[in-house]
């Protein structure tokens, strides 16, 4: 039974899963799964149900809340709009003014909490260390890609939708990121500038399908398949540090087509090239964010075993 102050800590933990879906290459997914309620979010995501449907249509709402987890999802779901609504824009002015520093910051957070996920496996086998590298490939390989020219129709949005929500509740994968790649970044976000309702409306079913069938399946495997699951997620974390690297050049292309894809596709650099190119590396800020992002885990870390010894 939750108290008040684990509503607040889960409001909080929401907040860093909205920060980091703003943030191109960050997914939301990741912090879940570094915050300890990942499983908890697939299982309350896939208990959207036939049962569920029966106890709200007979009008049992209390039965029906307590069936989808109700207060949990809600109050993560306040953490994660409240974090889009007031922290994007601090989010996105670090990205633009301060990069090295906040992609620093990442890069410690996500590479000691993709060691700590795999403390989580159970017993090590050839074919968990498979599944680890798989995981580590596709999301190099994911991270890598450039935008391509897609349709505008309304199937193809639906898929867009799909997709994108998929990547986004798994770990080291951006689902904006996916967007981009897809063609569909600009294309979804001029539609909500522009209250453009269909275009909205069918990404928006999108998403819901692609939300409750790819829960299901991933927390089919971390149920049926624990090590071989973790593994793969953990591998997703690390194959992501490719699109966090501090240093980047940009690196234009034919598909990039105006000033915000141009910045968000780039090349990353050593930082002595970055020096020659660029400008000031600012290495010892780079270490020492990357020291606070690994330091905020192993905190959390260590907190969460306190809990757990005290209860």
């Amino acid at each position: 039974m939750r108290k008040t102050r684990d509503y607040i800590l889960l409001f909080l933990k929401g907040m860093g899963m909205g920060s980091a879906d703003v943030v191109p290459g960050v997914s939301g997914g990741t912090i879940a799964f570094i915050t300890g309620i990942y499983e908890e979010l697939l299982n309350s995501i896939k208990s959207f149900d036939k049962a569920a449907i029966q106890l709200l249509a007979s009008r049992r709402i209390a039965e029906f809340w307590n069936h989808i987890n109700g207060t949990f999802l809600v109050t993560l779901l306040g953490g994660i709009l409240l974090s889009i609504l007031s922290l994007a824009k601090l989010i996105h002015y670090l990205l633009n003014h301060h990069p090295i520093q906040l992609w620093s910051f990442f890069f410690g957070l996500i590479i000691i909490s993709a060691l700590m996920v795999t403390k989580e496996i159970r017993q090590w086998s050839v074919i968990v260390v498979v599944s680890g590298i798989t995981g580590i490939v596709a999301a190099w390989f994911i991270t890598s890609a450039t935008p391509a020219a897609t349709p505008d129709n309304y199937f193809f949005i639906f898929i867009s939708g799909a997709i994108a929500i998929c990547a986004m509740i798994l770990p080291g994968i951006s689902g904006s990121f996916i967007l981009l790649i897809m063609g569909k970044y600009e294309f979804i976000i001029g539609a909500v500038k522009d209250l453009d309702l269909p275009v909205i409306a069918v990404f928006a079913v999108g998403c819901a399908v692609g939300l409750l069938s790819f829960s299901r399946l991933v927390s089919w495997f971390l149920h049926h398949y624990h090590d071989f699951t973790v593994a793969l997620l953990a591998g997703f974390m690390i194959g992501s540090l490719n699109k966090i690297w501090p240093w980047k050049e940009p690196v234009l292309s034919s598909a990039q087509v105006n000033e915000k894809a141009e910045l968000l596709f780039e090349k990353n650099i050593w930082p002595t090239e970055y020096m020659q190119k660029i400008g000031d590396p600012l290495v010892i800020q780079a270490i020492l964010f990357f020291a606070v992002g690994m330091f905020l885990i192993i905190a959390i870390e260590k907190i969460a075993q306190l809990n757990k010894h005290k209860s």
